[in-house]
């Protein structure tokens, strides 16, 4: 049994297809003729877009980790989880490693970290584990079990495997079929990809051929095999000359017949506005967010802020938070969580900002030192009390 029947199950190498080749290496063909995998897809401007809105704007938010107490709860700057927040591993920062693993679990679906202890049993560091260097198996018992491979070099292959059981793994799901593994948006709505890779591939060709009209060339009389081999070289020139822009002579009663439509008579640049809408659509994110400002004005931008931040936003952070609690945190601190702040997003907005404390010092919520506090500002010295229309 060759290598190719030994990595795709074949009983014969040249039994199997190109398109099985492709879908064991997770690329989809499509109707539309193009394949679809996360690595082709992110060659879609939009594609692209969306992953890095989505996984740069939750890297951007403050993490906290608390303890629930009898009235309220307690912050735990020295609790070992707020250490990995501040230093998660040897390699990468807290904002690299959450827009990595927002990043993997948009694309594939899944995105697994290592968890490592100490002799205590206390989690000391998150290691990120590629997808493709997972496999994941049902063990008899019902756990799940991570065959991981880690790299012996960042661009090298493979080193030896290890297997890490659930409780040892760090894995954030998009939406499941089996409850077990997370199914990535782009294997969800491969032909909404397909179609807007190949309406690229097709704009692609269109410039390739310095945007000039494709069509045909009529000859006078029917040609013997020796003129049409002349014929040929002669057409090659004659392409490379409109390529470069240049103004062909057609000789012996040739003509030009133009054969081609243009773009608008072909709808490409409408149909690559639509597909930007569809996969804004995929991602949950609206359009101008990833900067479609076609239907866009200040005030409904400004809205789709926060309508991305509700939406699209607060519901990962929310799965980011239980995960830890699940596979981080573990039986030893089953009375705290972490919490992603969402008012982080609110760090460039000043106004909002200023407005939400005013509106919470006035309700009585908190006092202007609080809100110092928050905006990183020592409180005020002891007997100084705010100018009237000062504030806080």
């Amino acid at each position: 049994m060759g290598i190719l029947s030994r990595l795709f199950g074949k009983t014969e190498a040249r039994s199997a297809t190109s398109a099985s080749y492709a879908e064991a290496f997770g690329i989809s063909p499509t109707a539309s003729g193009a394949y679809v995998s996360p690595r082709l897809a992110e060659n879609l401007a939009t594609v692209a877009a969306c992953v890095s809105a989505i996984s740069s704007a939750m890297a951007s938010l403050p993490a906290y980790v608390y303890r629930a107490a009898e009235r309220g709860r307690t912050e735990l700057p020295g609790h070992p989880v707020a250490r990995i927040i501040r230093h998660p591993n040897t390699r990468q920062t807290w904002p690299d490693l959450i827009e990595w693993i927002m990043a993997q679990a948009l694309l594939h679906g899944n995105a697994v970290c290592v968890v490592e202890y100490d002799g205590a049993g206390r989690p000391t560091a998150l290691l990120p584990i590629p997808w493709n260097n997972v496999q994941v198996s049902l063990l008899p018992s019902g756990r799940l079990a991570y065959d991981v491979a880690h790299f012996s070099a960042p661009w090298g292959g493979p080193g030896l495997s290890r297997r890490y059981l659930e409780g040892e793994v760090f894995h954030l799901r998009d939406r499941s079929d089996d409850g077990l593994l997370g199914r990535s948006r782009i294997s969800r709505a491969p032909e909404v990809l397909g179609i807007a890779i190949a309406a690229n591939n097709a704009v692609s060709k269109l410039y390739s051929g310095g945007l000039r009209a494709q069509g045909f060339i009529e000859a006078p009389v029917f040609l013997t095999e020796a003129q049409r081999k002349d014929v040929d070289n002669w057409l090659g020139k004659i392409r490379e000359a409109m390529q470069h822009g240049r103004l062909p002579m057609l000789e012996g009663g040739f003509k030009f017949g133009n054969a081609s439509i243009s773009p608008e008579d072909a709808e490409l640049l409408a149909s690559r506005r639509f597909s930007v809408e569809e996969l804004c659509r995929l991602f949950q994110v609206p359009p101008p967010i990833v900067q479609d400002l076609s239907h866009g004005t200040f005030t409904n931008s400004r809205e789709a802020g926060r309508w991305f931040a509700q939406f699209t936003l607060s519901p990962w952070a929310r799965k980011i938070e239980a995960e830890f609690s699940r596979s981080v945190f573990g039986v030893n601190s089953a009375d705290c969580t972490l919490e992603l702040d969402m008012s982080g997003l609110m760090r460039a907005d000043a106004e909002a900002r200023w407005q939400s404390h005013k509106i919470a010092v006035e309700a009585g919520i908190l006092d202007p030192d609080e809100i110092r506090d928050i905006e990183g500002w020592n409180p005020r010295p002891a007997g100084k009390q705010p100018v009237e229309g000062e504030g806080a």
